[in-house]
């Protein structure tokens, strides 16, 4: 348990210390998710009873496969909304991909989005 707590802290110290939201992000998803598991383990073996070591793996799995996804999905979405790379940031191997909030195939033609929003109430 005290893995996962130092891996938890470590989680928002990279929170504090990173310099912009995608590594803030990678930071806080890899080492969080790292921290959980370990404390589940560590709750799972303390008590060594089948519930609650049959909950905190179950636990550990949903973490395990939702954490990675939705920072995935949210990284995503603030990169076509144009939120800033870290000044010092060498390569984007995205660039060539997202124009305006189009994801464009490398053969440059636009792939447009399903369905458009929908207007506002005062449009």
């Amino acid at each position: 348990m005290a893995a996962g707590v130092f891996f938890i802290l470590l989680a928002g110290v990279g929170l504090l210390r990173m310099p912009d939201m995608f590594l803030r992000m990678s930071t806080a998803t890899k080492a969080s998710t790292l921290g959980l598991g370990l404390i589940l383990l560590g709750t799972a073996v303390f008590f060594w009873e089948l519930g609650i070591t049959s909950r905190a793996i179950a636990t550990s799995i949903f973490v395990l496969l939702t954490a990675p996804v939705s920072a995935h999905m949210i990284g995503r979405a603030a990169y076509s909304d144009g939120v800033p790379l870290w000044n010092k940031t060498k390569q984007d191997d995205l660039k060539a991909y997202y124009q305006t909030h189009h994801l464009v195939v490398p053969d440059e033609t636009a792939v447009e989005p399903d369905q458009s929003p929908l207007p506002l109430s005062g449009d």
